[in-house]
């Protein structure tokens, strides 16, 4: 996958150049191209803002250097731009754009884009409910979410099947040694060696979890039989706490 983006602060795209996204980097197992769309303006002051028509407070981003810019990669693929108004990004669109070759983003800055710049996208996407800067830590986040889902960037081929949002839950709880510490137990389930038994414990501790933190993804969610009669326990065992 080749990731392209638009930015007018590129350095800022460091973090992805680190930890198993920057191997992932390294083995070719995905492609970073960062484009400053300044370098497309043709002005000899470089400007890529200007004031609104109608008035108003801020600086509108220009359609001209952002339109350049795109006409200048050889493979968009799919364009998406951050803004407030878009849909909500979620494990399920991270997944969808794992498949894609190409992706390229548009990160807005300012008071956001001359409305004729979204005539260009694909997609709108939003990270939720809150204003930032700019677009730069939202598409990092996003590019985070879908490039470690790439097979071969994550170590463990299993670790995103078993990931919270995955497979529509939360994830269950996780422990490692020592055993015991400070009074604190393993489950003893997780040291049986019973891989059936912890299969089972693993699902109801994740529906316990997803039912306890976050009941609103179970609304959607389709129980199977075995998982309904789960989730009736945790009530009964949660109401008698």
């Amino acid at each position: 996958m080749k990731i392209n983006v638009l930015t007018l602060f590129p350095d800022m795209f460091t973090p992805l150049q680190t930890s198993m996204l920057g191997r992932g980097l390294e083995d070719n197992k995905w492609q970073l191209n960062l484009v400053n769309f300044r370098d497309f303006t043709s002005d000899v002051h470089h400007h890529v803002d200007d004031s609104p028509y109608g008035g108003g407070a801020g600086m509108v981003l220009q359609i001209m250097p952002i339109k350049k810019a795109l006409a200048s990669l050889k493979n968009k693929g799919k364009v998406i731009i951050t803004a407030p108004q878009g849909k909500i990004f979620n494990q399920k669109v991270a997944q969808n754009w794992s498949h894609e070759e190409n992706l390229t983003f548009i990160c807005g800055h300012y008071e956001g884009f001359d409305q004729r710049v979204y005539d260009m996208a694909d997609e709108v996407v939003s990270i939720g409910d809150y204003v930032l800067t700019g677009g730069e830590l939202p598409t990092m986040s996003m590019i985070d979410a879908t490039v470690r889902l790439i097979p071969g960037i994550l170590g463990n081929a299993a670790s995103p099947v078993d990931e919270s949002f995955a497979q529509g839950l939360l994830e269950y709880p996780q422990y490692t040694r020592p055993e015991e510490f400070e009074g604190m137990k393993v489950p003893e389930v997780l040291v049986s060696g019973n891989h059936q038994k912890i299969a089972e414990w693993r699902r109801k501790e994740a529906l316990r979890v997803t039912y306890l933190k976050r009941p609103d993804l179970l609304q959607n969610y389709e129980f199977t039989d075995r998982e309904k009669k789960m989730l009736a326990e945790i009530k009964q065992e949660e109401d008698r706490t």
